[in-house]
């Protein structure tokens, strides 16, 4: 429904919707009272650096800037005003106890319009660029079984907090054993095919009965088992070795490991794409190409398909991410589970990008 999108659109009143809600926020200020500088920095320091000042309408990494001590905060409060202006036409920002080191985990919600609310487990989105997913899997590797019960049981409470209707995701940061709401995307996202790979559910149906009027095929949350594993790697036309520059051209040669582009092969894996041989990737859109998803029986299995099919993915006439994606997906720290947080790349970025250029696995 439009106040339940208009609600979670909005950073600040997301966050203290979810606070009445019982659902867990980090430490904050939502830019509810005032937005004068000197009031925001006084917010800030009563939170404690390092803080992250976030546009109160933003979203895909922009408008977000990490301020790690005091003489910092008016330059990057200033940056992050005209660029939230520029991206949504709103500078208003809210200000947020910045988590180090956290995982990304986030749940998907189904809600229909009789009342019935089921998540459909959770995903881990750890490893990001510029706080912008790359590889995704669910579920959540190296989870406490008791911690995995409440992402779900409070993915469905924030559902519930904003009457959602329909398909959704609730977005949460994992530090130690406790965990903080982000942000609810009131729509289908680009994971979703991870979470349809271990549910057996097509969310896409689901989507189109609920807009219909019916009920959720499933309404018991028990139902909703877990099989096997799936990971979920993000192809961009984009060259990584000049600063992950968007690049476009025409793509003389496409093709990708998967018998069809609609669907799992036998193999396990799904493609989803809309690029095909002589067509064109222009400036005009975001250079996400293609998703390759993986799913077999456990994360080990799943990890080994993932490289196999990246390596075995062709595609000319534009540069690509596929061997930094090998890079990634075969790092040590990210073969172990859970071991991934958000600040994976700050800390591994260097020696990614020299794995990478020295598989040299992929055309462009």
């Amino acid at each position: 429904p439009p106040p339940a999108i208009q609600a979670m659109g909005s950073k600040s009143q997301s966050k203290a919707i979810m606070e009445q809600a019982g659902v867990p926020t980090t430490p904050g200020y939502y830019g509810d009272e005032t937005q004068e500088a000197d009031y925001l920095l006084s917010r800030a320091q009563e939170i404690g650096f390092p803080i992250l000042v976030k546009a109160v309408m933003g979203g895909g990494g922009k408008g977000m800037r990490i301020v790690w001590n005091e003489s910092e905060f008016l330059s990057a409060l200033q940056a992050c005003q005209r660029e939230a202006l520029g991206s949504f036409g709103d500078d208003r920002v809210l200000l947020e106890k910045y988590l180090q080191n956290p995982r990304h985990v986030e749940v998907q919600v189904v809600a229909d319009s009789h009342g019935n609310v089921v998540h459909l487990l959770e995903r881990d989105c750890s490893l990001q660029r510029r706080h912008q997913k790359i590889i995704e899997e669910a579920p959540a590797s190296d989870l406490d079984p008791h911690l995995r019960e409440q992402f779900g049981e409070m993915g469905k409470r924030a559902a519930q907090a904003v009457g959602y209707v329909n398909a959704g995701t609730v977005e949460f940061l994992l530090e130690g054993n406790n965990f903080y709401f982000c942000e609810m995307n009131t729509r289908l996202q680009v994971e979703h095919p991870i979470t349809e790979l271990i549910t057996g559910v097509d969310l896409v149906e689901w989507q189109l009965r609920i807009a219909a009027g019916e009920p959720l095929p499933i309404v018991d949350q028990s139902q909703i088992k877990s099989h096997g594993h799936a990971i979920e790697a993000r192809i961009y036309a984009e060259n990584p070795s000049r600063g992950f520059l968007p690049a476009t051209g025409t793509v003389w040669h496409h093709e990708p490991p998967a018998v069809s582009n609609t669907g799992i092969n036998e193999a396990g894996i799904r493609v989803d794409t809309g690029i095909q041989a002589g067509q064109e990737v222009g400036v005009y859109y975001d250079p996400m190409i293609c998703k390759l998803i993986v799913h077999d029986e456990n994360r080990d299995r799943a990890l080994t398909k993932l490289v196999k099919a990246l390596k075995s993915y062709q595609i000319a006439g534009v540069p690509t991410n596929i061997d930094f994606l090998i890079a990634c997906a075969q790092h040590e720290t990210f073969q172990k589970p859970g071991a991934i947080n958000t600040g994976f790349l700050d800390d591994h970025l260097d020696e990614v990008l020299t794995a990478s250029t020295l598989s040299g696995t992929s055309s462009s």
